[in-house]
């Protein structure tokens, strides 16, 4: 039974294989046919490839052309009897009667010409008529500022100045920083016949008032309690400038200067 069958497997393995060739030529011969029927032809060499230009721009509105009427300006018509006229005559350049000459410039070495400037006065510096705010000396004129050279005829302390401070003699002395004595410093009333310097700490408010007095600091060169009791009620008298920068109580000191030939001044 497997021969047969076999067989008639082969059999139609043959069939549709030369079913299969004989449908491939038929196809090819067709197309042959075809293709010698419709006039193609087979071009060789190619033609070369040719471009193609696409415009994307857009077409622009047409605008048309407008005319104008009227009539053209036109200048009045010549008189040719009348003779011309301008409107500024012209005239002829102004001739000089005398030479036009200047003095002959001189050049220095660097070849500039040298113009003489009319005399000036000597300006006054304004600054020097002014102490400097930054000074901090105890000056009490211009002369230490602005002469050649500084001498002592005319600091604080001299015999001969004007000065209420520094070390002056005779007079009372009060030191208390970015303040000053409002009038002068009340003189100490005392009888006692001894000579010397009470130094009195004092604290003064900010409204310029001596809140207290201690006498007998350091610098005194006298013992007498008297003379340091007056000391003492002369300072309370004194008062000062008002300052609301100045600390709630400042510190300072007045100096009482007591004499042999002084005595009770307020007598």
């Amino acid at each position: 039974m497997a021969e047969p069958y076999k067989d008639e497997r082969k059999r139609q393995a043959k069939v549709s294989t030369a079913t299969g060739i004989a449908l491939t030529l038929t196809v090819h011969v067709a197309v042959i046919v075809f293709g010698s029927m419709s006039g193609l032809k087979y071009l060789y060499p190619p033609p070369q490839e040719q471009a193609m230009l696409i415009d994307f721009s857009e077409a622009e509105p047409f605008i048309p052309e407008q005319e104008t009427t009227g009539t053209e300006p036109r200048a009045a018509e010549a008189d040719m009897e009348q003779d011309v006229k301008l409107v500024q005559a012209s005239q002829a350049q102004h001739e000089g009667s005398q030479a036009n000459e200047a003095p002959e410039a001189v050049n220095d070495d660097f070849g500039d010409v040298e113009t003489p400037q009319p005399p000036r006065e000597k300006e006054i510096d304004r600054r020097a008529l002014f102490h400097a705010a930054d000074n901090k000396t105890e000056k009490d004129t211009l002369a230490a500022q602005t002469a050649a050279t500084v001498s002592n005829a005319l600091k604080a302390g001299h015999a001969q100045g004007n000065t209420e401070s520094g070390n002056t003699e005779g007079a009372p002395n009060a030191h208390l920083i970015g303040r000053k004595v409002l009038g002068t410093l009340p003189k100490p009333s005392y009888t006692v016949g001894q000579a010397g310097k009470v130094v009195v700490a004092i604290q003064v408010d900010q409204y310029g008032k001596v809140l207290e007095a201690v006498p007998g600091i350091e610098g005194t060169t006298v013992t007498d309690r008297t003379l340091w009791e007056a000391a003492k009620k002369a300072a309370l008298e004194a008062r000062f400038n008002m300052s609301s920068d100045a600390p709630a109580v400042q510190k300072g000191t007045i100096t009482y200067i007591f004499n042999l030939t002084k005595r009770d001044d307020r007598k």
